[in-house]
């Protein structure tokens, strides 16, 4: 991070933004980091496209019509939004605001131009990308879905080359070579930024305050 960056209050939440290219397995770990963080509040997207097999409405995602999505975007209700290959995403904005003011941590699990848009709005947050073990890691994953046609395939093969290439404006990355050592990794790193003395001074000038009355 660089030294202007502006941090959230000791006692407000934090908003980790969890990105990375299709098939990286970013559902997979936050689902299991949910296991074992049970006290970090997923942020559900909203999305135009279809869902698929075993997707959970409200769980998942949200799932829109481009009608109701544009709608949204006119209301100003998105935090951020994108087109992602011919689908739109996209992040509700109060329940994230109204998280983070409780003091509970959020993540926002979303794509790499989604991200880039929260990054504008909340430069306090903590941005990690998600990598695989390598390309061709990458590729037997989306095939592996099952879901995807040639063409759809490469092209997020495509896109995925350009999304990696943003890695620098995140303030972390970590390999997804295994679900659990990835969860691990992003728990150390809230740990670590619990523990920046910036998240602390409004906390040290309340302190201060106290004892000059």
């Amino acid at each position: 991070m660089t030294s202007n960056t502006s941090y959230a209050p000791a006692d407000r939440g934090i908003l980790i933004v969890l990105s990375g290219p299709s098939g990286v397995g970013k559902g997979t770990v936050c689902k299991a980091l949910r296991e074992c963080a049970s006290d970090i509040v997923y942020s559900v997207s909203a999305t135009t496209r279809a869902p698929r097999q075993g997707e959970v409405e409200g769980v998942n995602y949200f799932f829109k019509s481009r009608e109701q999505f544009q709608q949204l975007i006119e209301q100003d209700q998105m935090l951020e939004w994108a087109e992602y290959v011919g689908n739109y995403y996209g992040t509700p904005r109060k329940f994230v605001e109204d998280t983070l003011a409780s003091g509970k941590d959020i993540i926002l699990e979303i794509e790499v131009q989604g991200a880039l848009k929260v990054k504008q709005k909340f430069p306090e947050g903590v941005f990690i990308f998600l990598l695989p073990p390598s390309l061709p890691e990458l590729e037997n994953r989306i095939v592996g879905r099952g879901t995807e046609t040639e063409d759809v395939i490469r092209s997020r093969m495509s896109v995925a080359m350009e999304e990696i290439a943003l890695m620098e404006h995140y303030d972390y990355a970590i390999v997804n070579d295994q679900v659990d050592l990835a969860c691990s990794r992003i728990r150390s790193i809230l740990v670590a930024e619990r523990s920046r003395k910036d998240r602390m001074v409004s906390k040290i000038k309340h302190w201060m305050a106290e004892v000059k009355k």
